[in-house]
């Protein structure tokens, strides 16, 4: 089954516009979710709309309200809020280009795939993504769709472009309220070396395929051998979190440090030097000859005991 787009329009830069495609690039069912099921019926809950000291009101008789302060609403109806809606549009103006790492990580909230709507459009898009390659820039804009505006960045993907919708200011917390307890001072110069090197040791090309959702594995291991069992009993799995029970978690970081760093190093520095070890039983063996035949002339040694 084709992926459904999740806008069509046009990029446009200046005087040019780019009719394009736009797809999530995240799979919303990937991950697993559960329903509220009445155990002895089997049936799935649903629920009633309540309101305290009236009981169960109809859907009808709902309208939104913005808090203002406890208990203190300012009341909207639909027509209201409709009214104030941005227009969904069809073109996605390409209004600045900032240096990717500009952007802080945080802004970053949701990626989609952008391709060429079709052939006619694939020069235009395909010199957009080259000249955004070789000025290594991002290009910003406001992507307006269902009533609301986005800001997006767009950068090349491949042979592609990857669009990501980003945060606006007012939605992102400044961090340095939660880190005003920290300490300002210079961290052990012997750690930071310890600590570098276990960085170093552990550096590697990232592969998100390497890493897998363990939780995710083993409650749908658990969801195929319920849906297998006809007994319809629980099944509790057992599950190893590799901690040792009451044991305290107070350790010492000079030692840890040099642990972790010797447990990968220590093998290799060992295999280093095994060719050393090898070559050292060589060097003696003529050593040993002449011990032995310094057996022979006694005197020597009997001028020195004398």
């Amino acid at each position: 089954m084709a992926a459904r787009a999740y806008w069509q329009g046009q990029i446009r830069l200046a005087l040019v516009s780019i009719p394009v495609e736009v797809y999530s690039a995240v799979k919303s069912g990937a991950k697993i979710s559960f329903n509220q099921i009445h155990e002895p019926s089997g049936k799935r809950v649903s629920y009633e709309k309540v309101v305290e000291g009236i009981g169960p009101i109809d859907r009808d008789e709902i309208i939104k309200g913005y808090e203002l302060s406890k208990g203190n609403y300012v009341l909207l109806d639909d027509e209201e809020i409709e009214s104030v809606k941005i227009e969904s549009r069809k073109t996605l103006e390409l209004v600045q280009f900032v240096e990717a790492h500009e952007i802080d990580p945080l802004y970053f909230e949701k990626p989609y795939y952008v391709a060429p709507a079709d052939d006619l459009a694939e020069e235009a898009f395909v010199v957009l993504r080259e000249a955004l390659r070789r000025a290594k820039k991002v290009a910003l804009g406001q992507l307006s769709i269902r009533g609301k505006e986005q800001l997006v960045a767009i950068k090349p993907c491949g042979k592609g472009l990857l669009m990501e919708t980003l945060r606006y200011a007012d939605e992102v917390r400044g961090g340095q309220s939660f880190f005003n307890e920290i300490d300002d001072v210079k961290p052990d110069a012997e750690l930071l070396d310890l600590a570098t090197t276990l960085i170093d040791k552990k550096t590697a090309p990232f592969n998100a395929a390497a890493f897998h959702d363990n939780y995710a594995d083993a409650l749908m291991r658990l969801i195929e051998k319920k849906a297998k069992s006809k007994t319809g009993k629980k099944i509790v799995e057992d599950a190893d979190d590799g901690s040792a029970g009451g044991k305290s978690n107070v350790i010492d970081l000079m030692a840890a440090l040099k642990k972790s760093v010797g447990s990968g190093a220590g093998a290799a520095k060992a295999a280093e030097e095994k060719p050393a070890a090898k070559k050292a039983p060589a060097k003696k063996a003529p050593a040993k000859k002449t011990t032995a035949a310094a057996k022979k002339p006694a005197a020597p040694r009997t001028r020195k005991s004398a």
